[in-house]
């Protein structure tokens, strides 16, 4: 089995003082989309798509306040459908894809892979289908499953993980992979913890955004990203408690767990020279 850390969407929002803490207050932020591509001896899988092919060819369905805000640079060696094929592999070749949560930036690859089964968590598909509210509008996008993907959702049961509850997703011979439910960014977000030889990764999703939120010494966050998960929160307990826990995971099992979130550049960039310093520098 082998594991590669995918950045499927670079996002540029105004002032990279205020999102990344460095820099100009009118200079470009940076922010990125972390993926995996999970290669096994008879499958391959991924962990969140990114933006994909169709937003790309039609950027309007992403919403006017996400690319004027967010500002989505749609670059198509950086879809996970070309990244796949770049590795020699099919979009067919991709039999599952995991996602963290069904927001327009993780799931926006799912119509690239029509024939991958669609592994989520319940609540987060009934909070998907059930699009109301204004921030549920924003967040949410039909057209990411308008191909009618085949759908697999998930009870919150199971095992125990590092005392959190824990979801199997696939009966998978060569790993364990696990939803282990972290709400409170959406409704029924998860991170995916996948077992290696050595050690677990997990991949925390949004439930943090900036790699100084899980700083042991002083956890810390900047104003721009601060004030973006408190917009975006469906429930704020929740999302501060399971950060406050993420954190304690970290220093009571750091040697064991490697955990990085979806947006932070720095956190794709360790994980890279950490499993494969050769393969998608860029």
């Amino acid at each position: 089995m082998r594991i590669y850390h995918l950045n499927c969407a670079t996002m540029c929002p105004v002032s990279a003082k205020l999102v990344n803490g460095t820099g100009c207050l009118i200079s470009p932020a940076e922010m990125i989309c972390h993926c995996l591509l999970i290669e096994t001896k008879n499958k391959l899988i991924l962990v969140d798509t990114g933006l994909g092919l169709q937003d790309l060819a039609n950027p309007d369905h992403l919403g006017y306040i996400f690319r004027k805000i967010i500002r989505p640079k749609l670059s198509l060696a950086e879809t996970a459908a070309e990244q796949v094929k770049k590795l020699g592999y099919s979009t067919n070749d991709v039999q599952h894809i995991i996602l963290t949560h069904l927001d327009l930036d993780h799931a926006g690859g799912l119509p690239d892979f029509p024939n991958a089964e669609v592994h989520v968590s319940g609540s987060e598909y009934n909070a998907a289908m059930a699009i109301g509210s204004l921030r549920a509008k924003f967040r949410y996008h039909s057209a990411h499953w308008s191909h009618n993907p085949k759908w697999k959702t998930h009870r919150v049961e199971g095992e125990n993980w590092f005392g959190f509850e824990a979801v199997r997703t696939i009966d998978n011979e060569e790993t364990e992979i696990l939803l282990i439910p972290l709400i409170g960014h959406s409704d029924g977000h998860c991170g995916i913890a996948i077992k290696l030889s050595e050690k677990w990764i997990l991949h925390c999703g949004d439930a943090y955004f900036f790699y100084g939120e899980m700083s042991l010494n002083k956890s810390h966050c900047t104003l721009g990203l601060s004030t973006y998960q408190r917009m975006m929160e469906t429930d704020h307990k929740a999302r501060r408690n399971n950060r406050n826990r993420l954190r304690e995971l970290k220093q009571y099992h750091g040697n064991s767990i490697q955990m990085f979130c979806s947006h932070d550049h720095s956190e794709l960039l360790k994980c890279r020279e950490e499993n494969d310093p050769n393969i998608f520098k860029t």
